[in-house]
């Protein structure tokens, strides 16, 4: 006889099956000859002994194969060892996260910083911390789930606005005495932008904190940087796992606030420390991104033609100028047959379903790098406008696509 568990397990895994959002891990491996020229060719792995060109990484910049940082991570790992071997308040803070934490600063122009092992845990040990049930804080509709998990843990009252939306956001900042705004600098399901300048003037004006993700527009996002973010955004959560093609994250602010946080963020009092080999690897990334602006400019260059042959294709898109690019199809079944027939042409996109994303939304998330050659890119069109054809998704113009998401 089953278990309460086991019976509960069984009957929700069949449900999401039937439904078409069941998740389940791929193991991929890594042809290394495909990559022995990883700095000219497109990022590629293997799925069950076939190859195909990944347009589903954060690895933006195409960071994670430049042979100095792998030499800089084996050389952060002979120096310091390959673990931090204790909490941060233990023994597990050491120069090399010092370091990492100073250019980081010096980058954004804030005061202080603190590190994480993850984007997730970071944003929700900001949340919790920061906020408890005497606070109201507004957020964008479409922040990312570990602000609203950190969220509902803190207690605090959440109000939020239409996405991207100025005037709703005015009007929760003008109701109540908020605490903060929360946003994402760039969206990573639907790769649009968030109005930071405006935004931290209604902050200003309403005495609120802005807090920004800016999990998927560090490095490689222009816009407010050359503002320098500290004078626009009061914290800022950064990762190292897109655009630095490594691992780990950041909350920029205040010294008040990062002394906070080290006092009182339990993710981060009762969790082993960032290895500082990884923090050595993320320091080496961070120089090696700003060092190499042509890394930036080819990533524009490749989503300019990405979105020129869609265009010219009639395959719909949200019009992101951003390297993340969505395509709505709706149904979640129909967008997995998408995904599917196009690994078929051995082109691996994502397929995001709901609660990803609300449901009649599902889409193929397309992400574009630095790393990806023109043809790959060409071939990919190519391949989903006649997967759409086939499979029957109406082909619609760029407007008429962005439009209806609205």
């Amino acid at each position: 006889m089953s278990s309460l568990l086991e019976t509960k397990i069984a009957a929700r895994q069949h449900a999401l099956r039937e439904q078409g959002l069941l998740r389940q891990r791929k193991v991929l491996s890594v042809d290394h000859a495909l990559n022995t020229n990883a700095s000219t060719s497109s990022p590629r792995f293997v799925f069950e002994g076939r190859a195909y060109v990944n347009f589903s990484s954060n690895d933006y910049l195409g960071l994670s194969r430049v042979p100095p940082l792998a030499e800089a991570l084996h050389l952060g790992a002979q120096t310091y060892g390959v673990g931090s071997g204790a909490s941060p308040l233990v023994t597990g803070y050491s120069d090399a996260h010092l370091a990492l934490e100073r250019e980081l600063c010096a980058l954004t122009g804030h005061e202080a910083a603190l590190l994480f092992c993850s984007g997730f845990s970071a944003n929700t040990a900001l949340m919790k911390t920061l906020f408890d049930q005497h606070d109201i804080v507004v957020a964008d509709k479409l922040v990312h789930a570990s602000i609203i998990d950190g969220l509902q843990d803190s207690g605090a009252q959440l109000k939020r606005f239409l996405h991207n939306s100025l005037e709703s956001a005015e009007r929760l900042l003008a109701r109540h005495q908020t605490s903060a705004l929360i946003t994402e600098s760039v969206f990573s399901m639907d790769g649009d932008c968030a109005p930071i300048f405006e935004l931290s003037a209604l902050c200003r004006q309403h005495h609120a904190w802005l807090i920004v993700d800016d999990a998927h527009g560090f490095a490689v996002l222009d816009g407010y940087k050359k503002a320098e973010p500290a004078k626009l955004i009061d914290v800022q959560v950064v990762t190292f796992g897109k655009a630095l093609g490594c691992q780990g994250a950041a909350v920029l602010g205040s010294q008040a606030l990062i002394d906070f946080l080290v006092s009182n963020a339990r993710e981060y009092i009762y969790s082993t420390a960032l290895s500082p080999a990884n923090a050595a690897l993320a320091l080496a990334a961070t120089q090696y991104s700003t060092e190499h602006p042509e890394l930036q400019q080819q990533l524009l260059e490749n989503i300019k033609l990405f979105k020129r042959l869609c265009r010219e294709a009639n395959v719909p898109l949200l019009g992101s100028d951003t390297a993340i690019q969505p395509l709505i199809i709706g149904d979640a079944r129909q967008t997995l047959q998408v995904a599917e027939e196009l690994r078929a042409a051995g082109i691996w996109v994502g397929a995001i379903r709901p609660p990803t994303v609300p449901v009649g939304s599902a889409r193929l998330r397309i992400t574009l790098t630095a790393a990806h050659a023109a043809e790959d890119i060409a071939t990919c069109v190519a391949q989903l406008a006649q997967v759409l054809s086939r499979v029957g998704v109406p082909l619609v113009t760029e407007r008429q696509a962005a439009d209806d998401h609205r």
